[in-house]
């Protein structure tokens, strides 16, 4: 008999979506704008949760992948997420507060508030690549906005996804918070009910679909998408510090991480030292793959496939293959061994699709113009990432590319940081979260303005004759 710790407790009935939903309208209908206390004794709880169970989050993770590092998600999503609570927390009252506004002077003396009131139900769909910080972050910003939710997990990490519906059935009630799993079907019906909100995390062609399932009730959506994340390392920067960092961003979950950088764009001379700087870093990182427990393995055999695949694409056209690691691949434990590629054509799929894996195109430049040119001819890329002196070639790299998001002289740093919007551009996505951000994504902006009893606004009313013209010529001025 399957338990609710069970992967194989996937399905839910549509009517049970839709009865769970109806539960959390009710209940907002009920409490529509939570106190300050009661929004944060949520946060207490969540924090709780995750705090309490450390070690069940990350053997249920890493059991789903076949071996997930417990550093990474200890480092990458506990402490993310539980400082993304924390950070919540402290600013909640001020993020509450009613604004003062001003009224244009014609206005006078009436004044402006802006309020911030919650949207009601919202609806939040988690990825497989980091299971937990992708759920635990835009369910933090809700619940701070005062909402309720549904999260709905991925079916590729069915152990934690059964975990986290458990804890959470223990910590919250279901008008609270209510966690759905389920395959595609499910994520179908998911997707179009009438959520006041949807924060959809995932690739770029799947995030069409729930668009177009939203559409059909007018939810607005917050799509945090991928694409291909560029880093471009110039002049300034030690090269091989430059490769271990990239490495770094790389390697963190296998490449399986949507900010991870997607290729480097490297200046001709320096090709090959950075390539020899990529092999240290990789061997120093990691001294053995197949058996290393800090070395994650690909989460599945069809995304295992999909990489072996692009590898193959990419050497039958052309492309040259250059090991990072002395350890071959690990086919029945998914370890994937790191490997760069040089020679990469615009019709290989490594070039046209997210790698979301170890595999690191290298693409020659010459002049920073001609990198600036290279990134602008591809879509927009969630991540940026720059390695060089500040100065003219940053300035033009910062301001002739658009990217949900830039770190200067190290990966993924920049979506760690609470007091900055995450969120893509294009076909990376649309809107963003993270701390302030996270909390208006999830709030009505609703602007109040105040007449006086004593207004001049009589004076705008018809009938319109001479006094009205003499106005409108002073407005006009």
């Amino acid at each position: 008999m399957a338990t609710a710790h069970d992967p194989a407790r996937l399905a839910i009935h549509p009517a049970q979506l839709q009865q769970a939903f109806e539960l959390q309208r009710h209940a907002h209908g009920a409490d529509p704008c939570p106190t300050a206390a009661a929004r944060r004794e949520r946060l207490d709880r969540l924090r709780r949760l995750l705090r309490g169970h450390e070690q069940r989050i990350c053997d249920a993770i890493s059991a789903d992948f076949g071996n997930r590092a417990h550093q990474e998600t200890l480092l990458f999503e506990q402490f993310t997420s539980v400082e993304g609570i924390d950070h919540a927390r402290r600013r909640l009252r001020r993020w509450m507060r009613t604004e003062r506004r001003s009224v244009s002077w014609w206005s006078l003396p009436g004044r402006a508030r802006l309020m911030r009131q919650p949207l009601g139900v919202v609806g939040i769909i988690a990825p497989w690549n980091y299971p937990l910080y992708l759920a635990i972050s835009p369910l933090t910003a809700a619940l701070a906005a005062g909402n309720r939710v549904m999260l709905k997990m991925s079916e590729f990490t069915p152990r934690f996804g059964a975990l986290l519906e458990s804890l959470v059935a223990g910590a919250f009630g279901s008008d609270e918070i209510f966690v759905v799993n389920g395959d595609i079907t499910v994520a179908r019906e998911f997707a179009a009910l009438p959520f006041d909100h949807l924060l959809f995390t995932g690739s770029t062609q799947v995030g069409r679909d729930v668009m177009k399932s939203a559409s059909a009730n007018l939810t607005p959506v917050t799509l945090e998408l991928g694409g291909k994340s560029p880093a471009i390392v110039a002049d300034g920067f030690d090269t091989v510090e430059a490769a271990r960092r990239i490495m770094f961003g790389k390697l963190i979950n296998a490449g399986q991480t949507c900010v991870a950088p997607d290729y480097a764009l490297v200046q001709e001379a320096s090709v090959d030292a950075f390539l020899d700087a990529c092999r240290a870093a990789t061997t120093a990182f990691f001294p053995t793959l197949a058996t290393n427990p800090q070395y994650t393995s690909i989460v599945n055999d069809r995304q295992f496939r999909r990489l072996a695949a692009n590898i193959d694409d990419a050497q039958g056209r052309g492309a040259q293959l250059h090991p990072l690691h002395p350890e071959r691949t690990d086919v029945e434990r998914r370890r994937l061994s790191p490997v760069a590629v040089t020679g990469v054509t615009d019709d290989m799929r490594l070039m046209q699709e997210e790698i979301f894996g170890p595999i690191l195109p290298i693409v020659a430049y010459g002049s920073i113009d001609e990198a600036i040119a290279y990134v602008n001819a591809r879509p927009r890329p969630l991540a940026l990432y720059y390695f060089g002196a500040r100065g003219a070639a940053l300035d033009r790299v910062l301001t002739q590319t658009v990217s949900g998001g830039v770190t200067v002289n190290n990966t993924a740093f920049h979506v760690l940081q609470e007091n900055l919007p995450f969120g893509g551009v294009g076909p990376s996505g649309m809107g963003q979260y993270h701390g302030r951000a996270g909390f208006d994504t999830f709030s009505k902006l609703k602007p109040v303005f105040y007449d006086r009893r004593l207004s001049g606004s009589h004076l705008l009313m018809p009938p319109y004759g001479r006094m009205f013209r003499t106005l409108m010529r002073i407005l006009n001025r």
